[in-house]
């Protein structure tokens, strides 16, 4: 007898992206109100995220050991709960330190939980076949919906509201948590209980794997500087509010797409192969992003958005799905998140705010020089992989 649908391992994991991209989309945006609204001025805030990013680096590595022994599953259940339980003692929570300390518990645990669920999903996609771009693309789908829907709530409410719907969706993202498939390697006979593999030490001592980190962090890195003030340069540049609602719209359609399509490229391309095509496109979007000044061409551009963003990031999945032990890629995943993102984005970040400071939108070429370093990266990884 056919599982019904909603039981299979795709919808589970489709459903944990929709919902953990349904928490993203409303705090992303709309945190900064709520903190505002609890007294913190932009100083503190500033603080509040950094503690965030750094506490990232050290935590996420360490719940991907917990996770190659104890399971995936299990660890992931205790931190969407653990993130849950914070969010709810922040709604009396005054005062800087104690908002402080609470919201770096709710943070830590939360962010914690995409590169375990990615390590689920690429297992999946090796021992069932499944396609990991038409899965993740649900989280894309969510995060719009999530950002436009809380915008709507905010324009008629007060700030403070954004704390109820992150614990709303937050609950959510538990629930799918403890609804996702099973994805841990069996255990033969005479294995130590709770032991699952080599883990953390076999991909720390792994030479190809550093130097897959340091190419695909190259690559995302390269674009803090539109994470961070895209947004102020297109304001320099005269765009309403709604057209640069719909101009981060429009990359996230584009990345969407990509998703949709992404198994035909791996096939096509191979892993490496995407993300050299989103270090070419890398280098065409950041070269001209500072430069263009018309909408049709900055509107023309965004569409790249679905290769230096989507086809980095699939392949960088698929990479890591095709090369890690599955007993050890929860530690491979967690891992390269800590690194890529919190390492990586934060220092390229700090980097990023003193250049737009100095440069404005000619910041944009300092990104097209990492994307260029990402992709003679994926010529040496290219190498690494053919020995």
């Amino acid at each position: 007898m056919p599982r019904p649908a909603l039981l299979r391992p795709a919808a589970r994991l489709s459903a944990f992206y929709a919902a953990a991209f349904l928490v993203t989309g409303v705090q992303l945006p709309f945190w900064p109100v709520w903190l505002t609204s609890r007294g913190l001025d932009a100083k503190e805030i500033g603080i509040v995220f950094a503690s965030a990013i750094w506490a990232k680096v050290a935590a996420t590595p360490a719940t991907g050991v917990l996770a190659d022994h104890f399971g995936r599953r299990r660890v992931m259940s205790v931190l969407a709960a653990t993130s849950l339980a914070a969010y709810l003692a922040l709604w009396p929570a005054v005062g800087f330190w104690l908002l402080l300390s609470t919201n770096l518990v709710a943070l830590t645990a939360q962010s914690a939980l995409m590169p375990l669920g990615d390590s689920v999903t690429l297992t999946l996609t090796r021992s069932k076949g499944l396609d990991y771009g038409r899965v993740r693309v649900w989280g894309s789908v969510s995060f719009v919906f999530a950002a436009l829907a809380a915008g709507m709530v905010l324009t008629r409410t007060s700030g403070g509201w954004v704390l109820p719907l992150v614990i709303s969706s937050s609950t959510l993202l538990m629930l799918a948590c403890r609804a996702l498939p099973a994805a841990d390697p069996a255990r033969g006979p005479g294995a130590v209980p709770g032991v699952h593999g080599p883990g953390m030490r076999q991909i720390a001592g792994d030479r190809r794997f550093w130097i897959f980190v340091a190419t695909a962090s190259a690559l995302q890195a390269s674009h803090q500087v539109y994470y961070g003030f895209g947004s102020l340069y297109w304001r320099s540049l005269g765009f309403s509010q709604t057209t640069i609602g719909l101009l981060w719209a429009e990359g996230v359609v584009a990345e969407i797409l990509l998703f949709w399509q992404g198994q035909r490229l791996v096939l096509r391309l191979g892993p490496v192969g995407l993300m050299a095509l989103g270090g070419l496109a890398g280098v065409l979007r950041w070269t001209l992003a500072g430069l263009v000044v018309s909408l049709p061409a900055t509107g023309a551009l965004q569409l790249l958005h679905a290769l230096t963003f989507g086809a980095t990031y699939l392949g960088a999945m698929h990479f890591l799905a095709r090369t890690t032990p599955s007993a050890a890629a929860a530690s491979a995943q967690t891992l390269f998140a800590a690194v890529s993102s919190g390492v990586g984005g934060g220092l390229v970040m700090i980097a990023a705010g003193a250049l737009y400071a100095a440069a404005g939108g000619r910041a944009y070429l300092f990104m097209a020089a990492l994307s260029a370093a990402g992709l003679v990266g994926t010529m040496q990884l290219r190498s690494a992989v053919a020995r």
